[in-house]
């Protein structure tokens, strides 16, 4: 099942995609008691997409290719890098992505995320993907020289806009071996397969609930592949992961 939140006559709601393209407007939410799926809203194509996903925090982990490491040439990890974004980072597909003026290098980075579906404390690995809700599509976009100047993450990676998600979660999808990829104005750039994680799903889950309560709707992004390069305002750029869909985003300028 793929679920998706639109707009509608002046709200945002929760929406379910039929395999042919029809949206279905329904009752509740997709984490206490599911969602009810009702008559057609329409097509997909006549319908805003927001971000499929409201977390309490988003929480992002660096390094989960070794490639990717490599090309700044930073160390691999010997445990998970977790760091965290603003859910006011957050856009949906087609939104604009925002170059601030404070920095002179943004980057873009290509991910799948993982949508949790249930209350989780100090999961073991071996029960992790019971709490797993479904996939969806993620950009860490990221100020690069900021990052690198600040002592820790946040301004670089937190910025508003700097998290579009998107187009829909997926309730079936198997991440285990899927193509990620970046395309930066029709230029393939980011390349690579969630079977090259440094740490597989799982362990993240593991890793992240032994400090940290995951809650229904938190996102975890798994790590971009290699092929990082920058991007400027008038850019267009697509994220895709194999067999689960393409996430777009233009680059504008901050304006005054």
């Amino acid at each position: 099942m793929r679920i998706i939140r639109y707009d509608a006559e002046g709200t945002v709601r929760w929406g379910v995609l039929d395999p042919d393209g029809t949206v279905r407007a329904a009752d509740g939410d997709p984490y206490s008691g599911g969602l009810r799926p009702g008559a057609p809203a329409g097509t997909l194509d006549g319908v805003r997409l927001r971000a499929p996903a409201t977390p309490s925090k988003i929480v992002c982990v660096g390094r989960n290719y070794a490639d990717h490491a490599a090309e700044f040439g930073n160390p691999v990890p010997k445990e998970p890098l977790i760091f965290l974004k603003p859910p006011s980072s957050i856009v949906g597909p087609g939104d604009e992505v925002v170059y601030p003026s404070l920095s002179g290098r943004l980057d873009p980075e290509a991910e799948l995320v993982v949508v949790i579906g249930r209350p989780g404390r100090r999961v073991p690995a071996e029960d992790a993907m019971s709490i797993v809700y479904g996939y969806t599509i993620g950009n860490d976009v990221t100020a690069r020289d900021l990052q690198k100047s600040d002592p820790q993450w946040t301004r670089g990676k937190g910025f508003d806009t700097f998290c579009p998600l998107g187009p829909w979660v997926d309730t079936e999808f198997d991440p285990s071996d899927v193509r990620v990829t970046c395309t930066v104005s029709g230029e393939l750039r980011q390349d690579g397969r969630t079977r090259d994680f440094l740490f597989d799903i799982p362990t993240l889950i593991a890793y992240v609930s032994a400090f940290s309560r995951l809650e229904p709707g938190d996102v975890i992004m798994t790590g971009t592949p290699p092929g990082v390069r920058p991007v400027k305002p008038g850019d267009t750029i697509t994220v895709a992961v194999e067999g689960l869909g393409e996430l777009t985003n233009p680059v504008v300028a901050e304006t005054p």
